[in-house]
């Protein structure tokens, strides 16, 4: 009885904005009906749609399983992944679309996503060393501990979706402000011993428009698909620079370098199985 009421099949609405600049003069809303059965996400609903109902309907996906990030829109008025949001989880009735705010808008549910990842690039994210001819032509591995990744990890989870900048009350006012996605990063390459750019970093996160002017809401760390809690390295990477203002920051040691092994283990050579299909006598 279980298996049978979890494949009947529900009429759900879904109100979607829809906008074309090339033909609207301001964003309106479409009524669909879908057919939803238990385990539709909101990006399969999407797809029914898309297939049975209008062709023009326009989206951003890419890895379907909550990875990539691609396909964060508005839901019921919150920030979040279309293929991680299942239907009748949120509603039996309906659902609301709309493309993230904060954020032009291309088409329909497509937001412009490209001041988030200029944003992204101006706070270097990437490891940053005082050697560089070690980094250009390295002579072993950074060393790094456990207790030390443990600082920065949860931050190395973002997967870039925008649902932190969308959510942020600080960013619909500012649109010059950097954002809780560029700042966690800051942070979390900060916190890498094998990182040495704080002093370069903190001359872009340290000025107008920057980590001061965030007014910890604490939207941005409820609405985060992966669980990442960019508000908390916010506040973490003001006391950094407050520190580092009064001379007061304990600096960190950087990762050494270890020299690469003379010998490495080869792993034993195992012969592929023959195959079974098509041998069958």
């Amino acid at each position: 009885m279980e298996k049978e009421a979890s494949l009947i099949k529900r009429s759900i609405i879904f109100y979607i904005r829809r906008f074309d600049p090339e033909r609207d003069e301001s964003p309106w809303f479409q009524q669909f009906t879908v057919k939803v059965e238990k385990g539709m996400t909101v990006l399969d609903g999407l797809h029914q749609i898309k297939e049975t109902q209008d062709p023009t309907l326009a989206w951003r996906f890419s890895c379907r399983m909550g990875v990539c990030g691609s396909c964060a829109m508005l839901i019921n008025g919150k920030p979040a992944l279309a293929c991680n949001t299942q239907i009748l989880e949120i509603s039996d009735q309906t659902i609301t679309l709309a493309p993230l705010p904060n954020f032009s808008i291309i088409k329909d549910l497509v937001p412009d996503l490209t001041p988030l990842f200029e944003k992204h690039v101006r706070i270097q994210p990437q490891i940053k060393r005082m050697d560089e001819p070690e980094m250009k032509e390295p002579a072993g591995e950074y060393f790094q501990t456990p207790a030390e990744l443990e600082q920065y990890l949860q931050f190395t989870y973002c997967i870039k979706c925008g649902c932190c900048m969308a959510a942020c009350p600080t960013m619909a006012t500012d649109p010059e402000y950097l954002g809780p996605m560029p700042l966690a990063q800051a942070y979390r390459y900060n916190k890498d011993t094998r990182d040495g750019g704080f002093s370069e970093r903190k001359k872009i996160v340290g000025v107008r428009h920057g980590v001061f002017s965030c007014h910890y809401a604490g939207e941005c760390s409820n609405v985060c698909p992966k669980g990442v809690d960019p508000a908390r390295a916010i506040q973490l990477m003001k006391r950094d620079l407050v520190l580092d203002y009064l001379k007061l920051r304990r600096v960190k040691e950087p990762a050494s370098v270890i020299s690469r092994a003379t010998r490495v283990a080869q792993k034993p050579k195992i012969a592929v199985p023959p195959f079974t299909v098509g041998n069958e006598k």
